[in-house]
């Protein structure tokens, strides 16, 4: 049965109604559901009307009871007459029809104009109680354990990053360039195998004890220990500069692109990559235990042009008391070196 307030809605100038209609549309559907196509039905006839009163508008020129006053009363009086007409018992049967057809279309409502009870209206309606805890909750919790338990090795990486950040561009001396390189060599060495005192040795070689470090332009640092090329393969940064090449045991002034480096444990790990990628270096790597026979293997290997090259890799491993009292550990007792040659 319909509310009062909604059958109020029978003047055509009463908003009230269908304000009231909105709101039992959520309770009783049919009943708004008959409301809403009686209005409909109302402006079906008005529009009806409209459509008449138009075509007979070309009777009533140069008519003096035709004014815009006159037509405003009559507009008034069809609005109230298609609403009194829809509201007569059965209409035109055009909201009878419209009611039947949609009826069946109302969600949430049985036939027998019962609400279902699986049809949610208003918040009430939807159930408040907190789901079953999950089975794979006991799995989570010891995953989320594990990633905590985890964070401080995370956390220990961190002073590794500062550590590369803090390292200079160019070193003074070689107590410098060792005390600075080896803790690198040696984390890297400890995934390579290959001894940390041949890679400290050869990037001495390369670099004069760091005080000959490549750069680019606007001295900008290449942290390229090894004096490893920029090749083909080479999808990195690089930097162009002149070099001494030994051609049929003759030096010659070349120009040549190296590669470039964003710290100088990603030059040491470059290196390790570099001759593990590379099949001519396969019978190196299998003295990488032997840094005397790694270094002179390195060389049969044509790694460089210097015909001296692991002798003088050499000569820096076993000649110089600078690099070994620090191989050794005991960094702070460590003199002069005694081959000043390794340094030029």
């Amino acid at each position: 049965m319909q509310d009062s307030s909604v059958q109020q809605a029978r003047i055509y100038t009463d908003f009230s109604g269908l304000n009231e209609l909105k709101a039992q549309a959520r309770t009783d559907k049919k009943a708004a559901l008959a409301e809403v196509a009686r209005q409909f039905e109302s402006l079906f006839l008005g529009e009806m009307l409209k459509s008449m009163r138009k075509a007979g508008d070309v009777f009533s020129e140069d008519n003096y009871l035709n004014s815009n006053e006159s037509q405003h009363y009559r507009d008034m009086f069809d609005n109230q007459l298609s609403l009194t007409l829809a509201g007569q018992r059965g209409g035109t049967g055009l909201a009878e029809a419209l009611v039947r057809q949609l009826s069946r279309q109302i969600p949430g409502m049985s036939e027998a104009n019962g609400r279902l009870s699986s049809h949610k209206a208003t918040l009430a309606d939807y159930d408040r109680s907190l789901p079953a805890l999950s089975e794979k909750l006991p799995e989570q919790v010891k995953e989320v354990e594990r990633m905590a338990a985890a964070e401080p090795e995370m956390a220990a990486s961190v002073p590794v990053k500062a550590e590369a950040a803090m390292l200079p561009r160019s070193f003074n001396s070689p107590a410098e360039f060792v005390r600075e390189l080896l803790p690198v060599a040696r984390r890297v060495a400890a995934e390579s195998g290959i001894d940390p005192r041949v890679m400290i040795a050869q990037a001495a070689l390369e670099t004069g004890w760091g005080k000959h470090m490549i750069e680019g332009e606007g001295a900008s640092p290449s942290h390229n220990l090894f004096g490893i090329k920029a090749d083909h393969r080479w999808q990195g940064e690089s930097v162009n500069i002149a070099t001494t090449e030994f051609r049929e045991g003759v030096p010659m002034s070349e120009r040549a692109s190296f590669r470039a480096y964003p710290d100088y444990e990603s030059s040491f790990r470059d290196y390790v990559s570099f001759l593990e990628s590379n099949p001519r270096y396969r019978d190196v790597l299998a003295s990488a235990d032997q840094p005397e026979v790694f270094a002179q293997k390195l060389q049969d290997a044509g790694y460089a042009t210097d015909p001296q090259y692991g002798a003088k890799i050499r000569r820096i491993m076993n000649g110089d008391s600078l690099m070994t009292s620090l191989m050794t550990g005991s960094m702070g007792n460590a003199g002069s070196p005694d081959n000043p040659e390794a340094e030029e």
